[in-house]
């Protein structure tokens, strides 16, 4: 259970600065693999920030983001009294199929690398209330946890409390780890000191705008969630649209091409967390068999994992456009066929384009 009532609890720089340092220590043996603290004012440029990109449009059909306002960008509104935000990154990059090679074979899916294990959600906030938990038995405070489950700037936070710097596709970067981690926060009132903001290593490298196959990363640091191959199979309801259909090739569920090519990820190491081992072959499926996974089979095999919040009908609908994508085969052309009576209409819509992007000429 969040504390969400602040103590005020007040505490010498000495205390508070050993504090810190536990805090550090017991977060890595929760299997952090970094912990920070940073400040919780975020200043009038990221509120000035987030409001662009909002009056922008490009949240998409995230109305949740227009409806919480600048109170992503003002922690204190979310819990009154805090001071700090502790913030806590988790490796995830797992021992699965060749990234690469799974994007070049037009007949397997692809699946976001964060998604293959159990939901990240579950995995981070149990970790982070087992760390809050134990500073409030220490000493106690006020707090909340967050884990992508409250308008919060995550980014932002976890580059006040030193775990990275902004890369120009938006996520968060370090020069040991890369991009391939999760990030949950700790509000808090303990006047804990603050880490020092690293300075940026992007330089005058556009990788990740060049590799986006829809074009979604705009401009350095501003990412258009209409156009985001994640944005398009994770929260877009409806249908996707057709111009922007190619382009997303066998992507099924999230898009990782501007990470696979960003050059810190060089340095990325392999999670040591077993949970974000993939489950149920989704790291090197072929579209077909996913294809003919039942309403019960998606919902038995995506149990506990990301994946199972998109639902069994939007599942079905990127996996038919990327069925239209894939090389012409009997295999490929029966799946579609099998279900062009489905008993969705968005699923229909999406099998009879896959069905004439074939129909057209055929791909080879």
């Amino acid at each position: 259970m969040d504390h969400r009532t602040l103590s005020g609890q007040g505490l010498s720089p000495d205390a508070a600065h050993a504090l810190k340092q536990r805090i550090v220590a017991w977060g890595r043996e929760l299997g952090f693999d970094a912990v920070g603290v940073g400040g919780a004012e975020l200043g009038e440029a990221a509120e000035r920030g987030l409001a662009a990109w909002l009056a922008a449009g490009h949240h998409g059909e995230m109305d949740y983001m227009a409806r919480h306002g600048m109170k992503r960008a003002r922690p204190a509104e979310l819990l009154p009294g805090t001071l700090r935000v502790i913030s806590a990154r988790m490796n995830y990059w797992p021992d699965a199929a060749d990234a690469a090679a799974n994007l070049a074979d037009a007949g397997r899916a692809y699946v976001s690398r964060y998604a293959l294990g159990r939901d990240y959600h579950k995995v981070l906030r149990n970790r982070l209330q087992r760390l809050a938990t134990r500073i409030h038995e220490e000493v106690p405070h006020g707090y909340r946890v967050f884990v992508d489950s409250a308008p919060v700037m995550e980014v932002e936070l976890a580059t006040r409390a030193a775990l990275g710097w902004r890369g120009k596709h938006t996520l968060l970067l370090d020069r040991q780890a890369g991009s391939w981690f999760f990030l949950g926060e700790i509000f808090t009132d303990l006047p804990l000191p603050e880490d020092e903001a690293p300075v940026p290593h992007c330089g005058r490298c556009t990788a990740c705008l060049d590799a986006c196959p829809t074009g979604a990363i705009v401009a350095p640091y501003e990412v258009d969630a209409r156009r985001c191959i994640s944005y398009l199979t994770i929260e877009l309801h409806g249908p996707i649209p057709e111009a922007l259909r190619p382009a997303i090739g066998n992507r099924i569920y999230g898009c990782d091409d501007c990470q696979l090519v960003c050059p810190w990820n060089r340095f990325a190491r392999r999670t040591a967390e077993p949970d974000f081992t993939p489950r149920n072959r989704l790291d090197e499926a072929t579209l077909v068999e996913l294809f003919a996974w039942s309403a019960e089979t998606f919902a038995e095999r995506t149990a506990g994992s990301a994946i199972h919040r998109i639902g069994h009908e939007r599942w079905l609908r990127n996996l038919a456009v990327a069925l239209g994508n894939a090389p012409t085969t009997p295999a490929v052309l029966a799946a579609l066929r099998a279900r062009a009576d489905d008993a969705s209409a968005l699923v229909r819509e999406h099998v009879a384009w896959a069905l004439a992007q074939h129909e057209a000429g055929g791909k080879s």
